[in-house]
């Protein structure tokens, strides 16, 4: 899917809604060893969750793309309103809008069948798994390196490692010219996390597909 689009132009909206029969269920469940804003756009908004704690949503099949990735170092007010080190945004709480890179996103899509993956073109944040659950689907797909240890200095961040695209926005890492490979930079990501999304044109065997009404989990820190 991140192979279709680049951010901040990266990705398209996908619609989630609420109290459909025709559903997935996506269980975002909090395992690091600190809290977390979970974020889904464009529905479902944020939550905040403590260690242990989960989140589910019930989606709709759809024609674009769903977005969730945890935010870290928040701090709301009681109107929703703050700021968090990774992943913000723009200071609400319920998002509404993709978070600020770095942040790690797990994308579904559903149309014929579920699609989804874990992309890093948007950066680095939170350790992730995105795995289906039911209808004997087992594609699980995980970036569980330690990536903010080992980021080069020019793409650290507080919390997180930029990608080298989102970054430096040239054409030599974001391939606007249609034309790109790996870099020395995105292979940082790509050794560390094989099976992800690390750069654009990245290709499509890091799309994983399940059928229509499969229940997942995404899983900070797993």
């Amino acid at each position: 899917m991140s192979s279709f689009k680049t951010l901040p132009v990266f990705f398209s909206l996908f619609i989630i809604t609420f109290g459909s029969t025709y559903t997935s269920n996506i269980e975002i469940r909090n395992n690091c060893p600190y809290t977390v804003w979970a974020a889904a756009v464009p529905s479902g908004g944020g939550r905040k969750l403590n260690r242990g704690e989960t989140w589910a949503l019930n989606v709709n099949p759809g024609t674009e793309e769903a977005h969730i990735w945890a935010r870290t170092k928040c701090n709301f007010d009681n109107s929703g309103r703050g700021t968090c080190e990774t992943g913000d945004c723009g200071g609400v709480l319920e998002c509404k809008s993709f978070g600020q890179p770095p942040n790690t996103v797990a994308e579904y899509m559903s149309v014929k069948q579920d699609v989804f993956d874990i992309s890093l073109l948007n950066g680095f944040n939170v350790p992730m798994e995105f795995s289906p659950t039911s209808n004997g689907c087992s594609s699980g797909i995980k970036c569980t390196a330690d990536i903010i240890g080992q980021c080069p200095k020019q793409l650290k961040t507080p919390g997180g490692c930029h990608n080298p695209c989102t970054f430096f926005k040239t054409d030599k890492y974001c391939c606007s010219s249609g034309r790109c490979g790996l870099t020395d930079l995105s292979k940082l990501f790509k050794e560390r996390c094989k099976d992800d999304y690390t750069f654009p044109k990245d290709d499509k065997t890091r799309i994983f597909t399940c059928p229509q009404r499969t229940n997942y989990r995404v899983v900070f820190c797993p």
